[in-house]
């Protein structure tokens, strides 16, 4: 019972989860009951989350990938707070076909409510755990000066890609702010984007001085290219591994690992309540629930 409690609060608001163990089980528990259940497991299993590797090791023909990004949860103490969030799979697991988008077989997530360094550490361990890979290990992030500055101290033989979609946000931004007719600014974008996926970015940056030479829109987009230029080497990058240059991974790990959960309506949580859900996402996506019942039948056998 106590781990149908953990599971169903992990995965619905309380006041949902106790009319399903009703429905399935005709057994009456209040909200607030597994509340309580739910917030113990998640608190213990805090202890030791992340300390194993749930994905099988690195084959020498194999590429890691890593995604992280920022996602924010609204809290009782400090209004929005950002959760950081990892991902980690094997070019192996990128499933690709025609018909479909694609889809990733197996991975590993990190979630964690607060200071970078932290998550870091988190996120350090389980990398190196893989060993020596060099630039067969490839981080997709955007620009964050945190994410950058983590992997050039971290693992600076690694590959690192700008992703690709929130560099061409800001050619849509740029032109936004140079043309007067809304189809003439995309279809100059979308030319720029093509450049870009062609490694032309010496190309965009004229193109960009070309349009408008001494605006702030000028400056910011070409500050920030200027930044990010030995990570934009996307027709490399295309022909790396399974050819990711996107963030579409990390994009659907905030929802699957944090909103689904943590951002339905009228919820706020104290800071403390939302990692140890958070504990709980990341160990049933990561395919770790027997730990769950391992505490269910040793820590809190007679617990409730």
């Amino acid at each position: 019972m106590q781990e149908l409690m953990v599971y169903a609060g992990q995965l619905e608001c309380y006041g949902k989860s106790n009319e399903v163990i009703k429905q399935f089980l005709d057994v009456d528990v209040s909200a607030a009951q597994v509340y309580r259940v739910t917030d113990t497991y998640g608190q213990e299993l805090g202890k030791t989350i992340n300390e194993e590797r749930t994905l099988p090791p690195v084959k020498q023909q194999e590429i890691l990938y890593v995604e992280a990004d920022g996602s924010m949860v609204l809290t009782r103490e400090e209004s929005w707070k950002e959760v950081k969030v990892g991902r980690m799979f094997k070019s192996a697991d990128c499933v690709k076909t025609d018909e479909k988008p694609g889809w990733i077989k197996q991975s590993q997530y990190v979630a964690h409510l607060g200071d970078h360094r932290c998550f870091i550490q988190q996120m350090d361990g389980l990398i190196e755990s893989n060993g020596a890979l060099g630039n067969r290990l490839v981080f997709i992030s955007d620009g964050a000066p945190w994410i950058r500055n983590w992997i050039t101290d971290s693992f600076p033989q690694a590959e690192s890609i700008l992703d690709y979609y929130h560099a061409s946000q800001y050619l849509y931004e740029f032109a936004d702010a140079c043309f007067t007719q809304k189809h003439q600014a995309i279809k100059w974008a979308h030319r720029q984007q093509g450049l870009l996926l062609k490694s032309k970015l010496t190309g965009v940056m004229a193109n960009i001085q070309k349009l408008a030479s001494n605006t702030p829109a000028t400056k910011k987009i070409l500050d920030y290219y200027a930044a990010n230029q030995d990570r934009m080497d996307y027709k490399k990058y295309q022909q790396t591994g399974c050819g990711i240059i996107g963030s579409g991974a990390i994009e659907s790990a905030h929802r699957t690992v944090v909103q689904k959960r943590l951002k339905l309506s009228g919820q706020r949580w104290s800071k403390r309540g939302a990692q140890h859900m958070l504990n709980l996402r990341v160990t049933q996506m990561n395919g770790q629930w027997s730990n769950v019942i391992k505490l269910v039948q040793t820590e809190f056998k007679t617990a409730a």
